[in-house]
């Protein structure tokens, strides 16, 4: 069976490079380019319809980066091997090299290009730890696998969330979504926007709009509450995360 392989680059001469080194490479390896991408949110779209055993990805894109992009193919049902192209400088290449992650220097060398492929034969998918490693920087959305696709929630309009036995809801102003991930990363990444109200839930700092003391249903001690902007319900707050009415308040 042919390597099937996919291409993204904001950049159509990178693109058309990629694309003759790989006709190049159809002697010694038979292969297949299933397609390509001028960005990040335009090549989910079509990987999520599209399975392929490779993708070429740069790193530097607008939008969405390289990195933030093979975090999100991760959720695929069968993630594809991430080989990234990059025109970084020293530092950053050693940062690959140190987390065992492929790349191709630009401008890419056809030997180069060819053992790459070879190795994705046996290659793992990346982890998407080893990933935030590469690009600590949170990222802009929250990929949510529904029905086999990939959908795109930006972090910016998340309330909360909110940690229920192996899941993590994510919660909207229009609805509720569903992820597998540690709400302790999540908290992580995600600390200039959110703050922990509770051992199970995170609120995003913007989107609070006020606090209200709640009796207890079960006769004990009132607790505090936080309404965040554009939802009904409320939320408790933990007697140890108490100190963010006075900071918010």
């Amino acid at each position: 069976m042919p390597l099937t392989v996919f291409i993204v680059d904001d950049e159509p001469p990178a693109r058309n490079r990629l694309k003759d080194l790989l006709n190049d490479c159809v002697e010694q390896l038979p292969l297949q380019l299933m397609g390509e991408a001028g960005n990040g949110y335009e090549a989910l779209d079509k990987l999520s319809e599209l399975q392929v055993d490779v993708v070429l990805v740069d790193i530097r894109m607008p939008q969405m980066d390289g990195i933030e992009l093979a975090r999100h193919l991760n959720k695929l049902p069968k993630p594809p091997a991430i080989i990234f192209t990059t025109a970084f400088e020293t530092h950053a290449i050693q940062a690959f090299e140190l987390h065992a992650v492929d790349y191709l220097l630009k401008p890419i060398r056809l030997g180069r290009l060819f053992d790459a492929l070879m190795r994705t034969r046996s290659a793992l998918p990346l982890r998407s730890e080893k990933l935030q490693e590469l690009a600590p920087e949170p990222r802009k959305n929250i990929a949510i696998r529904e029905r086999g696709k990939i959908h795109l929630i930006p972090t910016e309009k998340v309330l909360y969330l909110r940690a229920e036995l192996k899941y993590v809801t994510v919660r909207t102003v229009e609805r509720e979504y569903l992820i597998e991930e540690s709400l302790g990363a999540l908290e992580k990444e995600f600390a200039t926007r959110f703050i922990r109200i509770h051992r199970n839930c995170l609120v995003a700092k913007d989107e609070i709009v006020g606090f209200e003391k709640a009796a207890d249903e079960k006769g004990g001690e009132p607790h505090w509450t936080v309404n965040l902007k554009g939802l009904n319900e409320t939320l408790p707050i933990s007697r140890r995360q108490r100190f963010i009415v006075k900071e918010f308040g």
